[in-house]
């Protein structure tokens, strides 16, 4: 592979990833300003595993060799920008949760694929991928780790902003895609409905071994889906800056995957999955103890353990996968085990996620009563100080007002976007006594005031997010940390224990090897 080549690829590589890492997991932290509620979470986060499901029908449409690779990532991405950006405007206009989520569901249609389509594209121009994708992914992680920093240092982290970057910056790889290496379609035989879906790679469930891992990694995704959705709010709460350290567990990531084969060469397929899972727990358990109290030091630890979960975990289950399956059906193999772990499993866990959440988020009514509540100033108290304490108190106790205040201005914002030139002719025609001479003039007034009067809104309406933005960390130190965290810390205990005790590692040969010495068997039949 040519330097040039090379550099391409790392930058299409380096800007995919920067793409996801610019929003996906400080999402809440503004959209929680504009109305989001636990359950809206756990739709926004609910879209991209049902993308991920879907995702093969694109892939198989991709497969179909009718497109070269590097343009359909190009249209992929410049229609990802255009979604990316609408929903920007959505969220400066008012619009509801369901809509922009909506709008999200789309985006997440246009990107997923695109995550395999930048594998294919990068390996299908290199002469020896084994050796040279690792040095191209890495670049992915880089850029991953590039987007949270760019948020802390930027100030994007809780604000409007993150979107725009990632719009830009998937218009910005849209139009890269079409420099990269030309990648035409394969002349290959004819692609079926069967083997778009994956169908083939259903025959690796009939081994024992790989159903277990197959059950285990769906299961063990659920509480992963918490880890996306959550975790930034207790960042946000701790005062640390939210994409800068939301990026440390890829920078662990890179660690961990240069020191994996070491380890993998020790502990086999089994312990290397068992300690990717035991990491999942302690993550969630360090975050159930140092939450409540915003304890930094356990809240870093658990986002570093990010290395050893998705490394020790996904990237050992991609090796089992891929020696599980015979050559032919690889390929579908891995889109299966993509279908249960970032679809399915994780659709569940978003779901699970946002009403767990949704059960340990006190509403406008319970946060009074809990200003008001001389316990609660004690727990505070204890480990926040007398300061602090008193501080979030006096907010839990307003917060309830400005909420109302939000939606009682963002209502007759709608209302008044909504008043044509039909509605306000026969507001006039009723000022005027239906007289039709002084009817323009009196349209025009309307207009005038309905344009004062949403500049008021506009401004009061930025006035009340800001005001909302500040009593944030107030709101977040009202939620119930400790079962939020600790549900999916005994859950993912509960599977990791099971995945060892049931499990046993296949060690018969790979089918491919199989077939091969059948092969070499007949052969020296046949001269013989």
């Amino acid at each position: 592979m040519s330097l040039a080549t090379r550099t391409l690829l790392s930058i299409m590589m380096f800007l995919q990833f920067f793409i996801w890492g610019a929003w996906y997991v400080t999402a809440p932290n503004y959209l929680g300003t504009i109305g989001f509620g636990a359950e809206d979470f756990g739709w926004t986060y609910s879209v991209g595993p049902i993308a991920g499901m879907i995702t093969p029908f694109f892939v198989g449409m991709i497969a179909d060799r009718f497109f070269a690779a590097q343009r359909v990532l190009g249209v992929m991405h410049l229609l990802g920008a255009g979604l990316m950006f609408w929903a920007t405007q959505k969220m400066a206009g008012g619009g509801s949760p369901s809509e922009i989520n909506w709008i999200f569901f789309g985006y997440m249609l246009t990107f997923f694929p695109t995550l395999a389509l930048t594998n294919t594209l990068a390996m299908k121009n290199m002469s020896d991928p084994e050796k040279e994708f690792p040095g191209i992914r890495v670049l992915g992680t880089i850029g991953w780790i590039a987007a949270g920093l760019a948020l802390s240092w930027l100030g994007f982290e809780k604000g409007i902003n993150m979107f725009y970057l990632t719009a830009g910056a998937a218009a910005a790889l849209g139009v890269f895609s079409f420099m990269l290496p030309n990648t035409p379609p394969e002349n290959g035989g004819k692609v079926t409905f069967r083997q778009i879906l994956g169908l083939d790679a259903l025959v690796l469930l009939k081994d024992r071994s790989y159903l277990t891992f197959i059950i285990a990694s769906t299961l063990i995704c659920i509480p992963l889906a918490f880890y996306y959705q959550i975790t930034s709010r207790i960042v946000e709460m701790s005062g640390l800056p939210i994409g800068q350290t939301m990026s440390y567990g890829q920078m662990s990531e890179i660690f961990f995957m240069i020191v994996m084969p070491f380890f993998f060469a020790r502990l086999g397929v089994k312990w290397m999955l068992a300690v990717g899972m035991l990491a999942w727990v302690g993550r969630y358990a360090l975050f159930a103890m140092g939450a409540p109290d915003e304890v930094r030091w356990m809240i870093i630890t658990g986002i570093v353990l990010h290395g050893i979960c998705y490394d020790f975990f996904f990237v050992t289950g991609q090796i089992y996968t891929d020696k599980a399956a015979a050559k032919p059906i690889r390929a579908q193999a891995q889109g299966l085990l993509v279908f249960f772990t970032l679809g399915l499993g994780m659709f569940i866990g978003a779901q699970i996620a946002g009403k767990v959440e949704g059960q340990h988020t006190p509403d406008n009514t319970k946060l009074i009563t809990m200003a008001e509540n001389e316990d609660q100033k004690q727990r505070l108290t204890a480990s926040l100080g007398d300061d602090k304490a008193a501080e979030t108190m006096k907010h839990w106790g307003e917060l309830p007002s400005i909420n109302d205040d939000m939606v009682s201005v963002n209502n007759e914002i709608i209302a008044l976007n909504e008043l044509g030139n039909k509605e306000l002719a026969t507001v006039g025609l009723m000022q005027t006594d239906g007289n039709f001479t002084t009817l323009p003039n009196a349209i025009a007034g309307l207009n005038k005031s309905k344009s004062t009067r949403l500049k008021e809104l506009e401004t009061n309406q930025a006035a009340l997010n800001e005001e909302k933005k500040a009593r944030r960390t107030s709101e977040l130190r009202a939620m119930e940390w400790k079962p939020i965290w600790g549900k999916p810390a005994i859950f993912a205990g509960v599977v990791m224990l099971l995945f060892v005790a049931v499990f046993r590692e296949n060690t018969s040969s790979n089918p491919d090897k199989s077939d091969d010495e059948a092969t070499d068997g007949n052969e020296r039949d046949s001269v013989n």
